[in-house]
């Protein structure tokens, strides 16, 4: 049994840590049973000695994201606990000696800064940091679009790309283009919402909107992407499940020198007509091994919405293992 002690000098960021009826506290002690009592600015953890240490360095990260002025969520509080998991497994080199402190990936824009909520996130940040091209796989809600936008944000602010370029397949739901209402532009904005709202997160409204119109941010479906070269720019293909191989080998292929490209997507989430091979699975086949290209596999683990989310990707995991499919699919 271990027992450690914390202080925090600070009672109103201590007050936050804690959360509305130590609901915080409590949430730390379900997950990695053990049991923490607070008293003023101090709290005592005790517990099996790696789960007491697991909760230390999950309080130890979330003081710091009060300190640095950011708000507690329990999606915040979930996440500081499966990075402080996680921490048993990153060993610090040359000397092989464990972490201490939970270091999560960030990502930060003028307007905000995200960190890694699960071993696999922090994982995609770091790749996304080193690699010219990043597939991100894995099923809703684990984040691998919205940090993808966030990160290309991120490297126009800095000056490391000229521009931002969005792109997804047009082929949801069954619905053709050509039946729905309005102009181009109108056609395509329902399918491209998703990156319009992770860019607003990242970067003043105000600021978006000129740099769409000054065309340093381009959201286009993927058809208008055939032809070009895209140098000093960061592109992302999202819902790439539903790409054709053609399609996909074309997308890959525009790729210019100075760019960044990332591809997401969730294979068992394919809507492309029975019998046609998804080009998302075929590049992964492909490219598997070739140097510079690094994929990242989220899991029903690393969903950071509301935690129903995780049970029903779970849900539909079992559904899908135990009810044989209708057809055949290459995604299996």
């Amino acid at each position: 049994m271990a027992h450690i002690v914390l202080t925090f000098d600070n009672n109103k960021h201590a007050s936050a840590l804690y959360g509305q009826f130590d609901e915080n506290l409590a949430r730390i002690e379900k997950k990695l049973g053990v049991d923490i009592r607070p008293k003023g600015n101090q709290l005592s953890i005790k517990g099996d000695p790696t789960a007491a240490e697991q909760a230390r360095r999950a309080l130890d990260h979330l003081y710091d994201l009060l300190q640095k002025g950011h708000d507690l969520s329990q999606s915040e509080v979930d996440g500081a606990i499966r990075m402080a998991v996680a921490a048993d497994d990153q060993l610090t080199l040359p000397t092989l000696e464990r972490k201490g402190k939970v270091a999560a990936a960030q990502i930060s824009t003028r307007k905000r800064t995200i960190y890694a909520r699960s071993a696999n996130q922090d994982a995609y940040m770091r790749a996304l940091e080193r690699a010219e091209l990043v597939f991100g796989i894995g099923p809703a809600g684990t984040g691998k679009t919205y940090l993808a936008v966030a990160h290309a944000a991120m490297l126009l602010e800095r000056g490391m790309v000229e521009r931002i370029v969005l792109s997804r397949p047009a082929v949801e739901a069954g619905e053709r283009l050509g039946f729905l209402p309005g102009d181009m532009k109108e056609k395509v904005d329902p399918y491209l919402r998703p990156l319009y709202d992770a860019l607003y997160d990242m970067i003043p409204a105000d600021k978006v909107e000129r740099a769409i119109a000054a065309e340093v941010i381009e959201i286009a479906p993927l058809a208008f992407m055939r032809g070009r070269t895209l140098r000093n720019a960061a592109i992302i293909l999202d819902e790439a499940q539903n790409t054709t191989p053609m399609q996909m080998k074309m997308f890959l292929t525009r790729l210019g020198e100075g760019g960044r490209m990332i591809v997401t997507g969730d294979p068992s989430q394919i809507d492309l007509p029975p019998g046609t091979r998804s080009g998302l699975v075929e590049a992964l086949q492909v490219l598997d091994g070739v140097p510079g290209i690094v994929t990242v596999r989220f899991g029903d683990a690393d969903v950071v919405r509301h935690p129903l989310v995780a049970e029903i990707v779970k849900a539909y995991d079992r559904h899908s293992v135990s009810v044989p499919p209708r057809r055949r699919d290459d995604a299996s």
